[in-house]
């Protein structure tokens, strides 16, 4: 049951980068003009890449803040949902399972996700030339 939890826990995992890095790469894309502008008025490459980072930055808090505390409730609905079906109730201890020491490394996952997610793609759009950005718009 335990590799069956860890499967499932990768494949989340896996889904939540690649819905990451495709989020980072539409905002690269929506803003290249934006970002050739920026470079052609003298933005340093190391600007661009933290610029783009913190936006990611800001967005992986968010996600943290929110969903952390959805997922706990919807742990919730379902415990009680199961021990309703089953006519037997469940115990305060299946319910009560995390404390808010627990909480908070899922929650600040969602800010290391963004921005590891966010870093290669930052590097890209630093990386090219502002001619060709501009031109492509």
């Amino acid at each position: 049951m335990t590799g069956l939890f860890v499967l499932f826990s990768l494949i989340i995992c896996t889904a939540v980068a690649l819905g990451v890095l495709n989020s980072v790469l539409r905002n690269t894309r929506g803003r290249s003009r934006d970002l050739g502008v920026l470079k052609a008025i003298g933005m340093a490459p190391r600007q661009v890449v933290a610029m783009m980072v913190m936006s990611m930055a800001a967005l992986g808090i968010i996600a943290g803040a929110v969903g952390v505390p959805l997922g706990v409730l919807a742990h919730h609905g379902v415990v009680v949902l199961t021990g309703e079906m089953l006519s037997s109730g469940m115990a305060r201890s299946w319910i009560h399972v995390y404390p808010w020491s627990l909480l908070v490394p899922p929650a600040s996952a969602g800010l290391l996700v963004a921005v590891l997610g966010a870093w290669a793609p930052a590097g890209g759009a630093a990386a090219t030339r502002t001619a060709a950005v501009l031109r492509s718009e």
